[in-house]
């Protein structure tokens, strides 16, 4: 019974924590990349309202027409994938971190 009990205790060894720890140290560093690129494309993206052109109401141009297929829908677009890529890297950086609060990681 308490050859079973150590066992639960000694769960971490070495080699687990070492990979453990790779493995968050990779995750932290794989956000970081995530939010930098985020970051930098929100910044390259235009405002949405034009200044006091908004008040004259809009005219069709060749730019509004083809908006899909624009460098700003592909920056919106990149933005959206590296926010999602953000949020579910965050997710199984949280869940990793849950067996470390069950028994403390030597």
């Amino acid at each position: 019974m308490i050859n079973s009990l150590l066992e639960v205790v000694n769960f971490w060894n070495s080699s687990v924590q070492t990979t453990y720890y790779a493995v968050n140290y990779t995750l932290i560093i794989l956000m970081a990349i995530a939010a930098l690129a985020a970051v930098i494309l929100v910044m390259l993206q235009p405002g949405n309202s034009q200044g006091i052109d908004a008040l004259g109401g809009t005219s069709e141009t060749f730019y509004g027409k083809n908006k899909g297929r624009s460098i700003e829908s592909k920056l919106k677009m990149w933005t959206i994938i590296c926010l999602a890529v953000l949020a579910v890297l965050a997710i199984v950086f949280f869940i990793l971190q849950i067996p470390a609060i069950w028994g403390p990681v030597e």
